[in-house]
């Protein structure tokens, strides 16, 4: 049981991280809010995931790691677009 449920952790990261990187390599890539909230969700799920693996919560701080990686290149973009 306990195999099958980190066989499914790692799905899942590989998953999201496949996610971010497909938001990174959207077809407008002049539209920077889309590459930073891209660069943002990958890098976040990669760090995340990192930082998960030591608690054992490998795709759960994937998850969140992408989701508030890509909120924060969001956020950037919209604030440097302002000047």
């Amino acid at each position: 049981m306990n195999r099958q449920k980190n066989l499914i952790r790692k799905a899942l990261t590989l998953l999201i991280a496949m996610a971010a990187f497909a938001l990174a390599g959207c077809e407008n890539l002049d539209d920077r809010t889309t590459r930073n909230t891209g660069i943002g969700a990958a890098t976040g799920a990669v760090l995340g995931g990192v930082i998960g693996h030591q608690s054992g919560e490998t795709a759960e701080g994937a998850a969140l790691g992408a989701a508030v990686g890509g909120a924060g290149g969001y956020g950037y973009s919209e604030a440097t677009d302002r000047d």
